[in-house]
């Protein structure tokens, strides 16, 4: 299955407490996404050997559904097809049909 969202793609979440933001993806975990400042939640831990407790902040993934690629030309967030050029298959954006390249 060919991936629509890669490492280092600049996303736009349209649901949930993080709507409407424009973030970078820092992973792709199967069909989630890691994005930067977005789900951020506070756990709030023990001491332990290998670190002081504390209230800690991390980033958990979400769905990526929830994350729609911002197109780099003409800067919206779109739906991605697929389309080879010369023999290799590229993203391109639904809406103005420029190729998505990182």
């Amino acid at each position: 299955m060919a991936k629509r969202i890669k490492k280092g793609d600049l996303v736009k979440i349209i649901s949930g407490k993080d709507r409407g933001r424009q973030e970078k993806v820092l992973a792709v975990l199967n069909d989630k996404l890691l994005v930067d400042n977005v789900n951020k939640v506070k756990r709030h831990t023990k001491p332990a050997q290998e670190h002081k407790g504390g209230i800690l902040e991390k980033l958990l993934p979400i769905a990526a559904a929830r994350a729609l690629i911002v197109c780099p030309s003409c800067k919206k967030a779109v739906r991605v097809g697929f389309k080879m050029v010369k023999d290799q298959k590229v993203r391109v954006c639904k809406k103005c049909a420029a190729v998505i390249d990182k």
